[in-house]
Order: C-alpha cells, then structure tokens, then sequence
C-alpha cells in the first residue's frame, strides 16, 4: 500500500527536536513558571533580534496582535483600515473588532499580495492606517507601499502571519512599517504547540501599550491604568518556540529548495507556478498554483493518498460574516478568480525529494486527465 503523504507534516518536525521541546517544557513545569515566565521574555528579546525589530511582544494569536496593534495606535469606530481582499479572515476581522471597517482591495495576479496601485483610489478622509498582508510566504511590494502611506500620513500594518523570516530587500518582515503580527499557529513556518502569537515593531511606546492591553490594561501588577484584555502568550508556548526559533532559517532553506524542485519538475505543464519578485526571500509557508478543474485534481489527489488544500476557496467580501458588506460576485475579480483555481501542495521542509516527485508527476497526471475530459 502507498504511504500517504500528508499536506504538513508536524510529527516529522517534531522527531528531530522531540528531546529539545520536552526538556523546556519540563523546565517550565518543574518551576511552575506558567504566566509570563521567564521563556516569555527570553522568546521576545530572542524574536525580535530575529526579525531585525526593537521590539517583540508575545500574545496568544496573530489576530490578537493586529487587533491590540491597531487599538494602540487608537484606530476605532468610523475608522478605516485598507487590507486585501484575498487573504484568510482574520486580516479583516481583527479590523471589525477594533470597531473599525475593513476597506477591501484586488490583489496583484502573480503575488496575490495587495495591488499597490489600487491603494490611492481606497484612500479616504476616514483612512487610519493600510494593512498589508505578505500572503503564502512572500512579502508584499512595501516600497510602493510605504511610498504611498508616507503621502497620506498613514501608517502600514504588516501581518506577517506566515512570512516568518521573510525579507524584502534585505529587511524581515514584521520590521518595515509601523508594526508587524505573527501567528505561531502549529502549522505555520515557526509554529508554537497550540495557539501563539507576537507583534513586533520599533516604537517603543506602541510596544508598551500592547503590553498593557495582553495583560489587564496593568501596568504594574494591580494597577490597572485602562480596561483591556487577557491576550497573553503562554509560557509553555514561549518555551517551544524558544527551541524551535533556532531551527527557522533552516527549515526557510528547505522550503525554499523543495519549491525550486516543485517549479522544476512542473515546468511545461498546464499548471500556473508561484511568482517570487526579485529582491525578496519568499519563505513559501505554502506553495500555491493555479490550474483549470481545480477540483478534480484536488480529489484526484485524495485518491492518491497525496494531501493538499485551498488557500483561500471563498474570498473575505464573500463570507457570510460580511454579507451585511453588501459585496457581490465580480467586486475584486482577480481575488475571486484566484479562488476558483488556486491549489496548494504539499510544503514542509522534512519532504524529499522523492516526495516532491510523488506530488509532481500526480498533478501533472491529473492535470492532463481533466484537460482531455
């Protein structure tokens, strides 16, 4: 019988540093350090030099760090905020729940990140602040970007929630505008064992209000200056991405080897391939094409024991969380259309090549077979 192989494979990464994750873990238990412990601060100051940021600030999801970013720099009811509309939903709804309004934007065709030249047209008296999203592992154009923002006064949000270790131009994500949010969900390029979060930026006062606000609005222990929330990163968690955080740029580099074999052995094939823009480290936290009957080689692929996903099939503007939005079919074709064709492959970095082989010469297969059909 043919294994199967699995679109992430976390029991994989987890053999090569079991001894490592139980060993901080065990630290943590036998000091009873639970509640911002020690590995807590120790992972914010280790984050941070990693992202080339002043700062990082642990909480207990990415959306939790877009959310209490945005809150900090004062963004509220009848704000707006300008952010794709082909990305997971979070983006926009950490906007909703600042009581502000998420403002929708197509996406570039090749990088699916925001379309820059959209930007101005959004841009309104009620704009707060433009959301960037470095979507799948590849940053956004943030020079044209930053260009625009810096012409209206506005500030840039990254969410950096799966370009971990990512660069544009030299500079990792999460350090190029006014604050960046990362998710340390499991599956993700630095994932933590359970639910995870940061936001990193080099605005000392922002970090400390977003301290506040994870944490009670205190700011020494019973003195609450503001009411706020309980969004803290957990201390177990801290301690695995503490062992793990070394490992990142390593496992960036398998990423980026097995879509250089991906793109390789997909060549000819009716298959539309990743586009990295120059000058940027792509760090693939997914590897996305795009093919006509989409489906049909999805479940071809089931069949073959070969597993794969979607990212994104519904466009944000189209949930039903934002039917009150009134967006129909057609508002942002290239986001929709992207939907209806995208396929992501098998991506982590224990896969061989082999394995890379395996995926290929399926698509391939199923590709031709729903051309011929």
């Amino acid at each position: 019988m043919t294994r199967k192989l699995p679109f992430v494979d976390l029991k994989a990464q987890h053999a090569a540093i079991a001894a490592e994750v139980e060993a901080a873990i065990q630290r943590v238990v036998t000091n009873a350090d639970f509640i911002l412990g020690a590995d807590v601060a120790a992972f914010e100051d280790e984050f941070a030099t990693y992202c080339e940021a002043k700062h990082a600030v642990g909480l207990d999801s990415g959306m939790s760090a877009l959310e209490l970013g945005m809150r900090a720099l004062g963004i509220g009811p009848g704000d707006e905020v300008i952010t794709p509309a082909g990305s997971f939903i979070a983006s926009s709804s950490a906007i909703s729940f600042t009581g502000a309004t998420p403002i929708w934007v197509d996406v570039d065709p090749r990088t699916y990140n925001i379309d820059p030249e959209l930007l101005d047209a959004a841009i309104t008296k009620r704009t707060k602040a433009i959301m960037v999203v470095h979507l799948y592992g590849q940053p956004a154009d943030m020079d044209r970007v930053l260009e625009i923002a810096d012409r209206h006064g506005l500030p840039v949000i990254e969410d950096a929630c799966q370009s971990h270790g990512a660069r544009y131009k030299g500079r990792r994500t999460g350090a190029i505008g006014t604050f960046g949010a990362f998710s340390f969900y499991p599956s993700k390029n630095l994932g933590a064992y359970g639910d995870a979060g940061a936001l990193t930026t080099n605005d000392a006062g922002l970090a400390e209000k977003v301290r506040m606000m994870r944490n009670y609005g205190q700011r020494a222990k019973y003195d609450h200056v503001f009411l706020a929330w309980n969004r803290r990163l957990d201390t177990m968690q801290a301690a695995v991405l503490r062992v793990k955080l070394p490992h990142l740029d390593a496992w960036n580099d398998s990423r980026r080897k097995i879509a250089s074999q991906y793109d390789e052995l997909l060549g000819g094939a009716a298959v539309g391939l990743p586009y990295a823009r120059p000058n940027v480290e792509h760090v693939y936290h997914l590897y996305v094409i795009q093919i006509d009957g989409r489906d049909h080689v999805l479940a071809g692929l089931g069949e073959l024991g070969i597993g794969a996903g979607i990212h994104y099939p519904v466009p944000i503007h189209l949930q039903e969380a934002y039917r009150v939005r009134g967006f129909g079919p057609g508002s942002f074709p290239v986001t929709e259309s992207a939907a209806k064709r995208i396929l992501s492959l098998p991506m982590y970095p224990e896969m061989t090549e082999p394995d890379v082989r395996r995926v290929a010469d399926a698509v391939r297969e199923l590709v031709s077979a729903s051309a011929r059909a």
